[in-house]
């Protein structure tokens, strides 16, 4: 069923000339790589805690899709049915296995959070609709099954519930903040080993050619879990010594905000290839994604905390 789900999408995409897959496409890259300029916006200039509850359940999210992923071990559609035919590009961002979808384990917990946070109903209606049109376009782009997207979408409300509970949790006992933290970093690397250490399924297609190479996954394990370790770190640091506030929204707000947004933009394009470069395979991947991290918890906060003393 879940085939010939994703055939009809394909014949109806061939009907109408792929008009609709350019801006399916930008979607789905977008959920991968600038939706990351969209939570540090809110941390630095619109509340400090909203942001970070987004961050939070963000990289939670994205930590837990990875561990399914890499237990299921599900190939990709175009693997169990070679009728199909992926969209576009969109084969470039679907590497790996397919079950979850990471794409949607990332945008529901950003999305949801700003539909949480938002009174405005007709924006409620916008972020709601956004998580829907991005796991939909991963099945019309050939890429996800119907059940990738929706357990990538449990994934994503359960890292909302979870941080919800620990959010209120911490908001009565600020004092076990520290003790929250260390446990989310234990389990980081629990997962983060076991995944590396893993054995993984080796199947090979009609020329000989390993379908999903197990060192493959394991790097995507180490970007999509530094991303957690390094937002654990990254709050430790900013709670006990930079302390900073939100800028508020407001003009001289808004423009440091969109500054700090500049070299993030930069590092999100064109960060990985360097510390891939620097550091290898797997710790360059970790330090890509943890950089990111650190750079929007941690360190664009002393900026705006050393403009904010000088009014």
């Amino acid at each position: 069923m879940d085939i010939e789900y994703l055939l009809f999408l394909q014949n109806f995409r061939i009907s109408i000339n792929d008009s609709l897959t350019p801006f399916l496409e930008y979607l789905s890259l977008f959920a991968v790589t600038l939706i990351r300029l969209l939570p540090a916006f809110v941390y630095w200039c619109v509340d400090k805690k909203k942001g970070l509850f987004t961050i939070m359940a963000w990289n939670m999210s994205v930590a837990f899709n990875v561990l399914v992923k890499n237990i299921a071990c599900v190939y990709r559609p175009w693997i169990r049915e070679p009728k199909i035919i992926p969209a576009g590009d969109a084969i470039a961002t679907a590497g790996g296995y397919s079950f979850p979808s990471g794409h949607t384990a990332t945008v529901t917990p950003i999305y949801g959070s700003f539909a949480m946070f938002v009174k405005n109903r007709v924006w409620k209606i916008f972020w709601v609709l956004a998580i829907f049109v991005t796991m939909f376009s991963r099945n019309y782009l050939g890429v996800h099954t119907p059940q990738d997207v929706i357990v990538g979408f449990a994934i994503g409300c359960a890292a909302l519930f979870v941080t919800c509970k620990i959010f209120a949790y911490i908001e009565n006992k600020p004092e076990r903040e520290d003790l929250i933290l260390g446990i989310i970093f234990v389990l980081g690397l629990v997962v983060l080993i076991y995944t590396t250490y893993k054995s993984y399924p080796i199947d090979y297609d009609a020329s000989g050619k390993i379908l999903v190479k197990p060192d493959n996954m394991r790097r995507g394990a180490w970007a999509d879990i530094g991303g957690l370790l390094a937002f654990v770190i990254a709050r430790f640091c900013e709670k006990r010594w930079v302390k900073f506030s939100s800028t508020g929204v407001n003009a001289r707000g808004i423009i440091l905000a969109i500054i700090g947004m500049i070299p993030l933009s930069l590092m999100i394009l064109y960060l990985k290839p360097v510390t891939i470069e620097i550091f290898g395979a797997f710790w360059g991947r970790l330090a890509y994604t943890a950089s990111m991290i650190v750079y929007i918890v941690l360190i664009y906060p002393i900026v705006l905390k050393f403009f904010a003393r000088n009014k």
